[in-house]
């Protein structure tokens, strides 16, 4: 047989598009060429390919062979078709049984001597291969993470030699192990627990609000009065995420090339970008358009410590996934949408030298420095921040005394994911992500309450988004404190924390 087909997935941002490997061997001088918009690396995979067939004592065909990775429109990388590209060879001259072909898709790239290499994207790559009915057949180093999909059928191998064995007799391959329960076991020891945080009650009651109704929050205040200690114990009260969204979790961060922790498959992932990070960095992009912090931070939380230290134009580009949930990256011949719903948490300081207002009177910042510094800031980011928290220099007596027992993360935790199903029962989601029909429905106002928002939308200057962010903070309140309806009280909480946006 002169043609052979065998099937393999490409890594289009999360997603993992079937790719038809089509192989045809004709007379004439021997030569190979590999069509169908292969970039480099996929052009190379022909030197890799020929030595490792060699190296496996196989015998590559002495013939003009053309190879097609269909659809032809869709752009190829990387070294991840090596092993479907060398199968399909081995078929097409003969070497190989092709009846069964058809029943696997293969992923792997190959070392010059036949080994197996891991490749990125082996994640969404195990969930499209379960919805086919097919196999997955990956290499060793790759074999974990395809065990985390359920119910994918799948094996692996640690060379070419031992994959073509094992199809020329009909026999099984290794199994990929699925994971048990202990292998993802929810560690919280590597995040500060809220018990231990002395004072600053009014920070850890807009800690909770923001974990309950997934809001944004930003924490200002002078240096070390404990912004970043507070904002890192943030997902030690986060619920554990339900299986598809840790699966998506984990689909992101095998696209980026990132090693998927099995200890921590359920819990919402935290991330930290330094303030030097660049705009591409934070929402994607580069010459292979991977994924930036915000989609890395997708179910999770997004923090951002020094805020005013990041580049205006690294904050601006923040503000398309804050609002749509998804971050498109375009390129002249695609586009890539990456999931980017992420909870935004930020921390900085009142001025450049962190002392502005501060009752030690050591600040020494001219208003036109403040101003310079503070201008990064945009309206429209400010907008987007339902919880604004001044977080002060605690008193020498304060340091004293210690947090209630009631504070701890563990028991907030529980508080925290019930408040959650109650928004998920309701409305299928969290509030903050409720739209202006759903916040009718939701947050009925009585004549008092009606009044007195319109009252401070006003005197606030409230934009109309900045009014359903009140209302859905308003909820929150209603819901953490198990209340059936939005009260004057919730309004007035959530009315404190929206007017010191705009004393930032």
């Amino acid at each position: 047989m002169s043609l052979a087909r065998v099937y393999s997935r490409a890594l289009v941002g999360v997603d993992a598009p079937l790719v038809t490997v089509e192989t045809h061997l004709s007379n004439g001088l021997p030569g190979l060429a590999v069509v169908g918009l292969p970039e480099t690396a996929v052009r190379e995979s022909r030197e890799r390919v020929r030595s490792a067939i060699l190296n496996a004592n196989l015998e590559f065909p002495a013939r003009r062979i053309t190879i097609n990775l269909a659809p032809a429109e869709l752009p190829k990388v990387g070294g991840r078709y090596d092993l479907a590209i060398a199968l399909s060879i081995l078929a097409a001259s003969g070497q190989l049984p092709t009846e069964h072909l058809a029943e696997f898709e293969f992923l792997g790239e190959l070392a010059l001597d036949g080994e197996l290499r891991g490749v990125a994207g082996v994640l969404s790559a195990a969930v499209q291969a379960r919805n086919s009915g097919r196999q997955l057949v990956v290499p060793a180093a790759n074999r974990a993470e395809v065990g985390l999909v359920a119910g994918c059928r799948s094996g692996y191998g640690n060379n070419l030699l031992d994959i073509f064995r094992l199809l020329v007799d009909g026999g099984a391959l290794p199994r990929c192990p699925a994971r048990d329960a202990a292998s993802v076991a929810e560690p919280r020891s590597g995040y500060p627990d809220l018990a231990g945080i002395r004072g600053q009650q009014q920070a850890k009651r807009a800690l909770q609000l923001a974990a309950a109704g997934g809001h944004n929050l930003l924490l200002k205040g002078p240096p070390g009065t404990g912004k970043t200690l507070l904002a890192s114990a943030l997902p030690g009260i986060l619920p554990a995420l339900a299986e598809e969204a840790a699966l998506e979790v984990a689909a992101i961060s095998s696209a980026a090339s990132m090693a998927v922790d099995l200890s921590r498959f359920y819990l919402p992932p935290f991330r930290s970008p330094h303030h030097s990070a660049t705009p591409a960095s934070l929402v994607g992009g580069g010459s292979r358009a991977l994924p930036g912090e915000v989609s890395l931070a997708h179910h999770g939380v997004l923090f951002l410590d020094e805020l005013p230290e990041f580049s205006g134009k690294s904050l601006e580009v923040l503000r398309e996934p804050m609002e749509a949930g998804a971050i498109t990256v375009s390129r002249a011949s695609y586009r890539i949408r990456y999931p980017a719903s992420f909870q935004l948490v930020a921390a900085m300081n009142p001025c450049p030298c962190g002392y502005h207002a501060d009752p030690s009177g050591r600040c020494r910042c001219t208003q036109g420095r403040i101003d310079q510094y503070l201008q990064k800031l945009s309206g429209p980011l400010l907008d987007r921040i339902d919880l604004v928290v001044t977080v002060p220099r605690l008193a020498v007596e304060e340091l004293d005394t210690r947090a209630p027992t009631t504070e701890d993360s563990a028991r907030i935790r529980k508080q925290v994911g019930d408040c959650r199903q109650r928004q998920i029962n309701r409305a299928g989601k969290l509030n903050s992500t409720l739209d202006g029909d759903e916040l009718e429905q939701v947050c009925r106002l009585n004549a008092t309450g009606r009044r007195l928002l319109h009252q401070a939308m006003k005197k606030l200057q409230l934009s109309v988004r900045g009014y359903h962010r009140v209302l859905r903070l308003a909820r929150t309140l209603a819901d953490y404190g198990e209340c059936a309806g939005v009260t004057e009280d919730h309004l007035l909480e959530a009315l404190v924390y929206r007017g010191h946006v705009w004393d930032t």
